[in-house]
């Protein structure tokens, strides 16, 4: 099908919009007691552990679900599988908020959450490849993993102000509020697909696409990438108050560290896809975003002054989370006719995986005396050296480069 014949609708932005809103929830969800360990630790009677868990169960019921889910994404379609997400986003928030005094009840509603979350974060480049033109699809991706770096960064800002101006249990039912909200909003909006396609979607069944991903070197090596940097953001922005914490660091001002990391995120994820689309070009961009993220990440590990820690959080995200929505793409268009879904899950379960491994050892190493997590911050940053090598190896996208004319324009 010829992409400059297509009609393409003004209705997706809805779509698009539901969808952010929706996936946004689900991370506010799973992050809202890294800003506030300590207070959540003291409020439940438990270990700063036993609260990082409650962010880490995600990763744990991700690797077990992300199969089951991209089979329904890539076979039963977008709305029916983000649909199941929604249903479990906002029933088990509102249950949340109901039992907030009750750290068992609110485990349980963490797994119930945990379960519903891959149904909806897997379906990111399904949308875009089906609503939008393959000339928008890196700038749809990059919108949709906005969700992923908006909802922690509000839970980052409102945690804290939240629990000291109405407590626990009110900012646990508003956020349950919200979530179910944006639930409603999903299943009122959204839909599975336009009245004619986008643009060329030719895809394989999910299992011979998974057989095909496996034996590609360029997938293997990106999918590396994405374990040490997705392991990277979900083992920080867990353990984000820890590691400023003996610095001298308070609450408020780690909820504003890992804000800015965000907010970095949301600004880096805004742009360098958009460029990524202009240029048709994707390795580049993913070489520059991981490179970028070493001096941050020595900021984040040394610096003792505010602003320094502050700056160094804005730097980590603009460059780290910014690969994100490029490398989802990317991923599909080197795998094609491999189904997104499937990539775009596999993609996530490494960082789910590797978030684990990497909030346990940080808690592991974590100075006896003073709780410094410096040793481990240091080993990340040698994982990341690791991570641009693989990034400068990596094939450019044979799709993205479709379309270019001798000087380079579409």
């Amino acid at each position: 099908m010829d992409e400059k014949n297509t009609k393409v609708y003004g209705y997706r932005w809805v779509v698009l919009a539901s969808f952010v809103f929706l996936a946004a929830m689900t991370q506010v969800l799973w992050i809202s007691f890294a800003p506030i360990t300590g207070a959540a630790a003291k409020f439940f009677g438990k270990s700063d552990l036993m609260i990082g868990l409650l962010s880490m169960v995600f990763m744990i019921v991700y690797i077990l679900i992300v199969i089951p889910s991209a089979w329904v994404i890539d076979t039963l379609g977008f709305k029916t599988a983000v649909g199941i997400g929604a249903v479990l986003t906002g029933a088990f928030g509102l249950a949340r908020g109901l039992f907030a005094s009750n750290f068992t009840a609110v485990f349980i509603c963490q797994i119930g959450l945990a379960v519903g979350q891959p149904f909806v974060l897997g379906a990111i480049t399904t949308l875009a490849a089906r609503w939008f033109p393959a000339r928008e699809r890196a700038t749809a991706s990059g919108l949709g993993t906005l969700a992923l770096y908006i909802g922690p960064l509000a839970a980052m800002f409102l945690s804290p102000a939240l629990l000291v101006k109405i407590g626990m249990t009110r900012m646990l039912t508003i956020y349950g509020i919200a979530a179910a909200a944006s639930a409603v909003l999903f299943l009122l909006l959204a839909r599975d697909h336009p009245p004619t396609p986008a643009g060329p979607d030719e895809r394989a069944l999910m299992f011979d696409g998974l057989k095909s991903m496996i034996k590609r070197r360029d997938f293997l090596y990106l999918l590396a990438i994405f374990f040490i940097g997705l392991g990277l953001f979900n083992s920080v922005s867990t353990w984000i108050e820890d590691i400023v914490r003996p610095r001298g660091f308070t609450i408020a001002q780690a909820g504003q560290v890992g804000g800015l990391m965000l907010i970095g995120g949301i600004l880096g994820a805004l742009v360098m896809p958009i460029l990524s689309d202009k240029f048709r070009r994707r390795k580049p961009f993913i070489v520059l975003a991981v490179a970028g993220l070493l001096p941050g990440l020595v900021g984040l590990t040394f610096a003792s002054n505010v602003g320094l820690v502050m700056l160094s959080g804005f730097i980590i995200g603009f460059f780290l989370l910014s690969a994100g929505p490029i490398g989802f793409q990317y991923a599909a268009e080197i795998t094609h006719p491999a189904p997104e879904g499937t990539s775009n899950s596999l993609l996530l379960v490494a960082g789910q995986v590797s978030g684990i491994i990497f909030i346990l050892v940080m808690d592991a190493l974590k100075d006896k005396v003073s709780g410094s997590m410096t040793t481990s911050l240091i080993g990340l940053t040698a994982l990341v050296a690791g991570a641009i090598l693989l990034a400068v190896f990596l094939p450019e996208s044979p799709i993205a480069k479709e379309g270019r004319g001798p000087d380079g324009g579409r």
